[in-house]
């Protein structure tokens, strides 16, 4: 599965746990190397490939993903991630600006995507090239 927004690793940690394959990604490269150091240490790191990026654009080489999850708010579903998502995979975000849904975008076995809101949320926004702003 797909991370986006890694921060210091907990929901990184929690994914492997769960028993997913995860590749994360953090922005703001001072956070990399601590959370990198921190799953290491608590013995996730060969489940887990931990880089930084802008999330809005994915990680295309290790795409298609069973699953994505955003842990920051984008503007408009960020249309790299669709992309990347596998058959029958989903996507969880949330999205909007000052007033935010949380959905889950379902790519379905035709390849069409149905997307349903589950539930208002408010998640800090999500930075780079979904934001019109550099990574």
């Amino acid at each position: 599965m797909l991370e986006i927004g890694a921060g210091s690793g907990y929901q990184t940690a929690v994914l492997a746990e769960l028993g997913a394959e995860v590749y994360a990604l953090e922005l703001v490269e001072a956070l990399v190397a601590p959370a990198k150091a921190r799953l290491d240490a608590l013995g996730y790191g060969a489940r887990v490939d931990l880089r930084c990026g802008d999330g809005s654009l994915g990680w295309p080489e290790r795409a298609p993903f069973s699953a994505i999850l955003a842990a920051a708010a984008a503007p408009e579903v960020p249309a790299a991630l669709k992309e990347q998502l596998a058959v029958g995979g989903r996507l969880v975000l949330p999205v909007g600006d000052w007033v935010q849904e949380l959905v889950v975008i379902r790519r379905e076995v035709d390849g069409r995507f149905s997307q349903e809101s589950l539930m208002p949320v408010r998640f800090v926004p999500m930075l780079g090239a979904v934001a019109g702003a550099d990574a």
